[in-house]
């Protein structure tokens, strides 16, 4: 018995003494040459655990801060709205009591800065500067919403005359989560899976999420692509807060992989977007320099100016920089567990927590001792941008979309939300032969303070000092959303074309002409959301009928042409009697923005409603394959058909992709490659051969290809000449030859069954990756593909721009009754690339009737 008890005191020993599974408390992360006041509460009395000992829930995140915002008087909470899964995202004002008594004039006076004309009469050697401090906006990144904890408690509890100064001299806004959902789902899967003996073993499941991980959000979308385009709630309620403050420093705590160290901006130089001045990374340099003392000080390992870059605006560390503000990006290398093996010794969940909350303290630092300096940057900064505008070439954007205000609408907005100036034009105005009406058009003045935003938006651009960008190299809006657009210079522009500014931005509405029919309507499908009122009758069990020929008809004595696409509402013979159908118009002119037409009679030009060339519509069902492929395209599908299109859409785990569940749906989606028995791929074939529909994009097109349900021919850039590349710049090389992701121009057949709803063949396609498909030698087969001119924005090398001249952009293939569509590219890229959507929903809405000898 002694021998068992002395055994049982040296494992415990063993345990306790051994460094993966030692619990540290709150002193391990904090400074000790501060006091700390006693009232107010540490984590550990609050959640029940000691910060780091668990991965902390949103919940126990969100109780912590309330309880802190009740018990210090340095600190107020802000609910500043909720994410898709009703989470309240929450923002904390950190400052010292007498500044929270002056708050709104603090802020008040800070945004002002921003305005050239009302920056001078402010006195900046008394005004504080603002630090937005964000944690873990991948949610499976959580060392920085865990450090969240410790930084609150720390500004909250610390004492000391250099505390008091910072609180005083700064305004901190601490967002502890900026990615609740996704911070919900990755601890969960730590927690669950956490042993009372940690395993470091890098193969212990613990450390392996499934798909689609806690990176993203509900709809499994990067929120840290989305500052700019702002799509997603979680984007739309901080872009708010941002532009309420316009913070000084913004700080974005990430992390990289576990064989890394730690990783502060500035990024690689020559990476560097043009629309940032130099100052900007100057700044972000110094700022650099007070992270570097704290880490020494620490003894972790870092680096900076390398791998990462501040190129794409549309993230967290990069948005700031076109905003008078420092964008800075930190990425700690991640346990992604409770402890891991790494290359630098055993990585511990704590010790990635005391990195990050260092980081905090160390930016804290900096704004307190250069405030002035980052006042008078910002000040200057926005002067600045008036003379840069009064310099530039172009004075203003001018946009429309001619057939489809809807898409124009939703531009509108972002730059709504963006807090840009845009105006309805004065008059009738004509550039290059179009028309932009002041029904139509909006028109965006370059002359404003965030003039840098709207470059970033509209500006093509193709000339590059260097090859590789970290994300996108080209994003241009107008182009995205596929609007008629132009640059006015000062010859096409002078001031006097402003009309009314857009203050209130209203949903444009669809009208019905000819009012209540007893014979038929019709509604083209030009409209963004012509699928959405074609799913929902359909749904409702009325027949529709789809024109797969240009028809005419007359309206008060003048004859008007339908496209091809247009969709036909018989009225007799439905489940519904004329009047709700009618009812049914209405919503479709008030929710859906369409344009509806009553047909009184069936004889109509050329071809008569009651024509063969009108093809009867099915509904839609659909299945969109998950747990492969792409968890970032399928969830812009499902995000796309859910919250758009209103449509029902099953999220079906590829492994039953081969069983005979799949009966249920007339439409299979995928995003990538899917592993299958031979038996499997069989039983999904013949699905096909029985009139089924597979819509693949991006990687699935290899994979469909591959496993014989198409036969498309693939086509490769010439590889450069290497042979003369130093060993180490030869990944860099390799790099380089890959599409990075940009703008590219394709031309469209109109009359093909992919195409409708297109009133002009040219469509701006974002393209990332090589995948390139020889075109059909029939026409008629190739519904898309790129011009002889493609790029439009963006960086691609001299090889891949030869090599994707006149590819397909869509295929669609025949095996048996069914139909193999082919998306080369990614037609709903991260929700804001509107101008291509329909190529989706016409796969599925109308592949089943793209004739056998187009398919091909």
């Amino acid at each position: 018995m002694k021998i068992f008890v002395r055994l049982l005191v040296v494992m415990l020993t063993l345990i306790l003494t051994n460094p993966i599974h030692a619990q540290v408390d709150l002193s391990y992360y904090l400074p000790q040459d501060v006091t700390y006041d006693p009232n107010i509460p540490t984590p550990k009395s609050v959640i029940g655990h000691e910060v780091g000992e668990w991965h902390i829930t949103h919940d126990k995140l969100v109780y912590y801060m309330r309880a802190l915002a009740s018990a210090s008087d340095r600190i107020t909470i802000e609910e500043i709205g909720t994410t898709h899964e009703d989470r309240p995202q929450i923002v904390l004002t950190i400052t010292s009591p007498n500044n929270h008594q002056n708050i709104n004039k603090i802020r008040t006076d800070h945004v002002w800065l921003t305005y050239p004309n009302e920056s001078d009469k402010l006195d900046l050697s008394t005004m504080p500067s603002v630090v937005y401090m964000g944690f873990s906006i991948h949610g499976n990144e959580s060392s920085g919403s865990n450090a969240a904890l410790a930084v609150a408690y720390y500004m909250a509890a610390a004492q000391g005359a250099l505390i008091e100064e910072a609180l005083r001299n700064t305004v901190v806004l601490l967002d502890p989560s900026m990615n609740p959902d996704g911070l919900t789902r990755f601890s969960t899967w730590a927690n669950m899976h956490k042993s009372k003996n940690i395993n470091p073993d890098p193969n212990d499941r613990e450390y392996s999420e499934v798909w689609p991980r806690g990176r993203t959000n509900h709809y499994w979308f990067d929120l840290n692509r989305d500052w700019l385009p702002v799509q997603q709630p979680e984007s739309q309620n901080r872009i708010v807060k941002f532009h309420e403050w316009k913070p000084n420093i913004l700080t974005d705590h990430h992390e990289m992989g576990t064989n890394s160290t730690f990783f502060f901006q500035p990024g690689v130089p020559a990476r560097t977007h043009p629309l940032t001045p130099k100052l900007n990374q100057e700044l972000t340099e110094k700022v650099g320099t007070y992270h570097a003392a704290a880490l020494d000080n620490l003894g972790s390992l870092y680096y900076t100016k390398e791998g990462y870059d501040d190129f794409y605006y549309g993230k967290g560390s990069t948005f700031p920089d076109i905003n008078g503000a420092v964008g800075i990006l930190f990425e700690q290398a991640s346990s992604r567990g409770h402890a891991q093996e790494s290359a630098n010794g055993i990585l511990r969940f704590p010790f990635t927590i005391r990195n990050q909350f260092t980081a905090a303290l160390s930016t804290w630092k900096a704004a307190v001792e250069m405030r002035e300096e980052l006042l008078n940057y910002q000040k200057d900064f926005y002067n600045q941008v008036i003379r840069d505008a009064n310099s530039d070439d172009v004075k203003a954007y001018i946009f429309k979309a001619e057939k489809d205000p809807v898409r124009s609408y939703h531009l509108a907005d972002i730059l709504n939300r963006q807090e840009i100036d845009f105006y309805r034009p004065s008059r009738r105005i004509r550039l290059d032969g179009e028309e932009y009406a002041q029904d139509n058009s909006y028109i965006v003045p370059l002359k404003q303070r965030n003039y840098k935003i709207i470059k970033a938006m509209f500006e093509k651009r193709i000339d590059f000092e260097d090859s590789l960008f970290y994300d996108i190299s080209g994003w241009t809006y107008p182009l995205a959303f596929n609007l008629e657009y132009k640059e006015m210079s000062g010859r096409d522009y002078g001031g006097n074309q402003l009309g009314e500014k857009v203050e209130e931005l209203e949903f444009p509405q669809g009208t019905i002409t000819g009012g209540e029919s007893n014979y038929a309507y019709a509604f083209e499908w030009h409209g963004y959301f012509a699928p959405r009122a074609a799913n929902r009758l359909l749904s409702k069990g009325l027949r529709l009928k789809t024109a797969t020929k240009k028809f005419s008809a007359y309206e008060e004595d003048e004859e008007r042409e339908f496209d091809y696409g247009t969709i036909l509402v018989p009225v007799a013979n439905q489940n519904l009697n004329s009047k709700e159908i009618y009812q049914e118009m209405q919503r479709i002119a008030s929710e859906d923005g369409i344009d509806v037409y009553a047909m009184p009679t069936g004889m109509t030009g050329s071809v008569s409603l009651g024509s063969n060339s009108f093809s009867p519509l099915e509904l839609p069902k659909i299945a969109l394959v998950v747990e492969s492929g792409s968890s970032y395209d399928a969830g812009e599908i499902w995000h796309l058909l859910d919250t758009r299109m209103q449509m029902h859409v099953t999220k079906l785990p590829a492994g039953r992709l081969g069983s005979s569940v799949i009966n249920r749906y007339n439409t299979i989606i995928m995003t990538g490659g899917v592993g299958m028995s031979d038996s499997g791929i069989e039983n999904l074939k013949q699905w096909v051969r029985n009139g089924g529909t597979i819509i693949g994009t991006t990687n699935a097109v290899r994979w469909l290809s591959s496993n014989k349900f198409t036969n498309l021919q693939f086509k490769s850039a010439e590889r450069p000449d290497g042979s003369e590349v130093p060993y180490d710049q030869i990944s860099n090389f390799q790099r380089a030859q890959f599409i990075p992701g940009g703008v590219f121009m394709s031309e469209l057949e109109l009359s093909h069954p992919m195409a409708f709803g297109y009133y002009k063949k040219e469509l701006p396609t974002f393209r990332r990756g090589n995948t390139m498909i020889e075109a059909s030698t029939n026409l008629y087969s190739n519904p898309g593909r790129y011009t002889d001119s493609p790029l439009l924005s963006g960086y691609i090398s001299g090889e891949n721009l030869e090599a994707i001249k006149g590819t397909s952009t869509v295929r669609v293939s025949a095996m048996g009754r069914g139909r193999v569509v082919s998306l080369v590219d990614n037609p709903n890229f991260r929700a804001f690339w509107y101008g291509t959507n329909k190529l989706m929903m016409n796969g599925i809405f109308f592949s089943r009737i793209v004739n056998a000898s187009a398919a091909r």
